[in-house]
């Protein structure tokens, strides 16, 4: 995960040692996916990095203009990594079995 250095959120995961990441999609149904698991390493984020993560979650035609943005009003960015040790996953759309606990 890349994020500002000097965010709250990275102060926080170092100081905890651990985090936990949760994406979520609610069209055309509700769906959910979370890992949570210890940080294995922090790194000073790259240009190379950046790149990587935006063009592998942007279309082409909007790369260009996410990592401008990115460069000029995001700030030195940190890469925090973690070993996943729990996942938890759910598909809440009609017909769906609920989540364990839910």
């Amino acid at each position: 995960m890349l994020t500002e250095a000097a965010s709250r959120k990275a102060r926080l995961i170092e100081a905890a040692g651990r985090f936990t990441l949760m994406v979520d999609r609610v069209m055309p149904t509700t769906w959910y996916v979370s890992v949570e698991g210890p940080v294995t390493r922090t790194v000073p984020g790259t240009d190379a990095l950046l790149r990587e993560i935006t063009e592998r979650y942007l279309p082409p035609d909007l790369a260009p203009a996410y990592l401008t943005f990115a460069r000029e009003e995001l700030g030195e960015q940190v890469a925090i990594y973690l070993r996943p040790e729990r996942w938890m996953t759910a598909d809440l759309g009609p017909g769906a079995v609920p989540p364990r606990g839910a």
